[in-house]
């Protein structure tokens, strides 16, 4: 991997070392990883269930994005992952909802730095 890719997603919000030690250096694997990460349904999902009041399906999705996060060494998008996880597993889906605020802008980071990451690879 490039150092410029590799800054564009450190900044980002991905720990581009720990996630390689994570995928035993195979970079091949990270950025297959990354890729789907961009693609999954859950993202979408939980701001679906957010907004018509599912509270089991907002914390499942919320569960799934926080181990995806914590798997690719996106550290700050697995703690709000993690806090919205407890406060709807507490019941707070008012709360949940609020997390949103940071939520998405962290979300909207990482799948930039990840977009802008494969477009360096093809350059």
């Amino acid at each position: 991997m490039t150092l410029e890719r590799s800054s564009r997603l450190e900044s980002g919000g991905i720990d581009v070392a720990q996630a390689l030690e994570r995928v035993m250096g195979n970079e091949a694997l990270l950025e297959r990883l990354l890729g789907r990460f961009l693609d999954d349904p859950q993202y979408p999902a939980l701001c679906a269930a957010l907004e018509r009041g599912d509270m089991e399906q907002a914390v499942r999705a919320a569960h799934t994005l926080k181990g995806m996060c914590g798997n690719l060494s996106m550290t700050e998008l697995f703690q709000l992952f993690a806090a919205q996880v407890e406060v709807l597993r507490g019941g707070d889906l008012m709360a949940g909802r609020a997390l949103m605020a940071q939520i998405a802008p962290a979300y909207e980071r990482v799948a930039a730095a990840i977009r802008g990451s494969a477009e360096d690879g093809r350059a």
